[in-house]
């Protein structure tokens, strides 16, 4: 079987385990390249090439696990953050496009020169806190997370990547204070999610996706602990879901803080809390 070949076969299989085509198409064409360990236009121009043996069980075995809804990221190893290539592990959080918009309204509240001590809070893969460091190197990063496993991918990563980072085996804000921008996607999902989750969610830790009843299980003393850690005019800046967004915004504004704002997302849900102490 050809590398063209492969890539309809894999697009049909996937098109068969209920994929839609542009998605079957894109994922097909990443499984076939990881497999093969050829990228970008040299796989086209090398199209005839013949999969070896070991590829084509490699291939079949990748397809069944995405027939599976095992995530796509979990099975290539890797997901691309802010265009950091970050390896993922199943247990940990796989970092979402979404979380982009977070990383970019943190640095819209940074200093684009100068020193600034900003935490990301329960930091999973690193995604976060790296993406931060590589857009302002200048910034004195520090990440925190409860999971040893998240902690040490996430420290593999920073090391790959060559960006330093402070990663702390401690919750929420560590006893950390003085810090310009307190920043973190926690666990958020009410527990009602569970029954109609994608079936996608089922690789991840629970721990890092369910928040309680309302969601706001870390949150909420996130938001406790923050007021006490960030320096004078220093910002919170939270991922929710759409359905408890709001009243997090409203208990900031309960907590002293000012300028509380709900921000929406691509694709216009409210989902950004942004409050500054």
């Amino acid at each position: 079987m050809t590398r063209s070949e492969a890539l309809r076969y894999a697009r049909t299989r996937l098109e068969e385990a209920g994929f839609p085509t542009r998605q079957a198409e894109a994922e097909a064409r990443q499984l076939l390249e990881s497999v093969t360990g050829v990228r970008g236009a040299r796989f086209w121009r090398e199209a005839q090439a013949t999969l070896e043996p070991a590829q084509e069980r490699l291939l079949e075995e990748a397809l069944g696990r995405r027939a599976a809804r095992e995530p796509l990221q979990l099975i290539l190893g890797t997901a691309v953050f802010c265009g950091l290539e970050l390896e993922v592990r199943p247990g940990v959080l796989v970092p979402r496009p979404e979380t982009e918009r977070l990383v970019e309204l943190a640095l819209e509240r940074l200093p684009e020169s100068g020193p600034a001590r900003v935490l990301d809070v329960g930091t999973g893969s690193g995604a976060i806190a790296l993406a931060l460091k590589q857009a302002r190197p200048q910034l004195e990063v520090y990440a925190s997370e409860v999971s040893e496993g998240a902690l040490d991918l996430a420290r593999a990563n920073a090391r790959r990547l060559g960006l330093a980072v402070t990663f702390l085996h401690a919750p929420l804000t560590a006893g950390l204070a003085d810090l310009n921008l307190i920043v973190s996607n926690p666990p958020y999902l009410p527990e009602t999610y569970r029954k109609g989750a994608p079936a996608e969610l089922a690789w991840e830790a629970e721990s890092a996706l369910y928040a309680g009843a309302d969601g706001l299980a870390v949150a909420r003393p996130l938001l406790a602990e923050a007021a006490g850690a960030l320096a004078p005019g220093g910002w919170l800046l939270l991922e929710l879901d759409p359905t408890n967004v709001h009243a997090l915004a409203r208990e900031a504004r309960r907590a002293g803080f000012s300028e509380v704002a709900v921000l929406p997302d691509l694709a216009r849900r409210a989902r950004f809390l942004r409050a500054r102490r």
